[in-house]
């Protein structure tokens, strides 16, 4: 009978966890991981960052699986230009994307000559490196990295030295829609691409991208290798507010 009743009570424990455990992924906050290089340089392949579930308010993609429970969504906050953004990408309604938030409805974006304009003003941006190396996939590349400004909010972007992607038509942000791009222009795929990511709609938001909390290299290693801890573990990154 012991051990019968010790069985039934961890089988409990171990369901009020997992319901737990549950409540907080889709209420408050989910951890990700960063698995490519799209948003370099602010974000690396390997950061492990938290997001908050809460701040645009829920649908059904705030829960595992997306589960039909209701339409539309609850508690709805606007999230504003420059945020750093999970959402699912309109193509499967499944996969995990994060990116930046450039364009809300009723927008105009256009590339002119590699440049950015929101509403026919340009995105003012400074250089402030023409030396530094990051990754597209698995490649190594020379880039120009930038400081820009979008709604009081800096951060870095970066773009390749020759300039690829110099023009575009018109992109105008549709009603309940939005448009992202990567930090890593030249090297994203993101609502430029409209067959594949598009204008992506507010019920696939998952939430604001708020902080780095753990950062390993997996080129150098595995995080299993002790013994190289300090070359694989970023520890200047650990706990770094995502801006």
């Amino acid at each position: 009978m012991l051990n019968k009743n010790f069985l039934i009570e961890n089988i409990k424990t171990l369901f009020y966890a997992l319901v737990i455990a549950i409540i907080i992924r889709s209420l408050l906050i989910q951890p990700f991981y960063i698995p490519s290089s799209s948003m370099e340089p602010n974000l690396l392949v390997g950061d492990r960052i938290f997001v908050t579930k809460y701040s645009y308010g829920y649908s059904k993609h705030s829960f595992p699986f997306s589960p039909p429970l209701f339409k539309g969504r609850l508690i709805y906050n606007k999230p504003q230009r420059g945020d750093v953004v999970v959402f699912k990408t309109p193509a499967d309604n499944r996969t995990d994307y994060i990116k930046r938030l450039i364009g809300i409805p009723g927008d105009t974006i256009k590339f002119i000559n590699s440049n950015l304009y929101v509403n026919n003003s340009e995105i003012i941006k400074s250089k402030i490196s023409s030396s530094d190396v990051i990754f597209c996939g698995k490649k190594q590349i020379n880039v120009f990295t930038f400081e820009e400004q979008l709604n009081g909010k800096r951060y870095h972007s970066v773009y390749l030295k020759k300039f690829p992607y110099q023009n575009s038509d018109t992109f105008k942000v549709p009603e309940n829609h939005y448009f992202f791009l990567g930090d890593n222009r030249d090297c994203s795929k993101d609502s430029r691409f409209l067959s594949s990511v598009g204008y992506v709609h507010r019920d696939n938001l998952v939430g604001k991208a708020q902080f780095i909390f753990f950062s390993s290299d997996r080129s150098k290693g595995s995080i299993f290798s002790i013994w190289n801890w300090d070359e694989i573990l970023r520890l200047n990154r650990f706990f770094k507010k995502i801006k």
